[in-house]
C-alpha cells in the first residue's frame, strides 16, 4: 500500500504535464500571434515605402518633363518682343507705299519671311499665340487696358488687341493687352426695387 501511495506522490509530473503542455501551447500561440502582427506591420511599412518611392519617382519624372518643356520660357519671352517688332514693321507700311516703291516691297517681303520663320520656331517649341479678338475677356489670358464704347459687341468682348499674348505648352507666357467693349450702363441698372 505504501508503494501505491508513494507512486502517486513520487510522480508530481503526472498531473503537471497536461498543464505545462497547455501553458506551452498558449505561450507558443501568443508568440505566433505577436510574430504575425509584427510581419503584418512590416509588410505595411514595406508597401508604404514602395508607394512613397513610386510617388517620388513620378514627381521627379513630372518635374523633369516640366523643366524640359518650360526651360526656354525666359528666352522665348524675350523673343516675343522681336515678333512684335517684326509685325509692327509690316503693319507700318501701307499697301500703296509697298506697291509704289519696289525697294520697300522687297524689304517687307524679307521682314515677312523672317517673321514666318520666327513663328515656325515658336510653333516647334510649343509657343502659341492667344487668339483674343472677338473672344470674351479672360483675366487669365488678357490684361484689359481700356473699355471702348459703341462697339455693338456684348460687354467684356475683346474688340482691340494692343499686344498679342502667347502660351507655351498651354501655360501662359505673356498675357494679351486688350481693349474690351463697354456695356450699356442703363441695361445693367436694376430699377425694380
Amino acid at each position: 500500500m505504501t508503494d501505491t501511495i508513494n507512486t502517486h506522490e513520487s510522480d508530481p509530473n503526472a498531473e503537471a504535464a497536461p498543464q505545462a503542455g497547455t501553458t506551452e501551447a498558449g505561450a507558443d500561440g501568443a508568440r505566433v500571434a505577436q510574430l504575425e502582427a509584427e510581419v503584418a506591420s512590416l509588410k505595411d511599412q514595406v508597401l508604404r515605402t514602395l508607394a512613397e518611392t513610386e510617388n517620388v519617382r513620378r514627381r521627379a519624372e513630372r518635374e523633369r518633363e516640366d523643366t524640359a518643356k518650360y526651360a526656354v520660357a525666359k528666352f522665348a519671352k524675350e523673343l516675343l518682343a522681336v515678333a512684335d517688332n517684326l509685325r509692327r514693321a509690316v503693319e507700318a507700311v501701307g499697301d500703296d507705299v509697298r506697291a509704289e516703291n519696289q525697294a520697300v516691297g522687297n524689304l517687307l517681303t524679307g521682314v515677312e519671311a523672317t517673321e514666318r520663320q520666327l513663328l515656325a520656331a515658336f510653333d516647334r517649341a510649343g509657343i502659341a499665340k492667344v487668339e483674343a479678338l472677338g473672344a470674351p475677356a479672360d483675366p487669365n489670358f488678357h490684361q484689359i487696358m481700356m473699355e471702348i464704347e459703341n462697339t455693338g459687341k456684348p460687354a467684356g468682348t475683346v474688340v482691340q488687341v494692343l499686344q498679342a499674348g502667347y502660351t507655351i505648352h498651354g501655360r501662359l507666357l505673356r498675357e494679351a493687352i486688350v481693349g474690351v467693349a463697354k456695356g450699356d450702363v442703363s441695361a445693367h441698372v436694376n430699377t425694380s426695387a
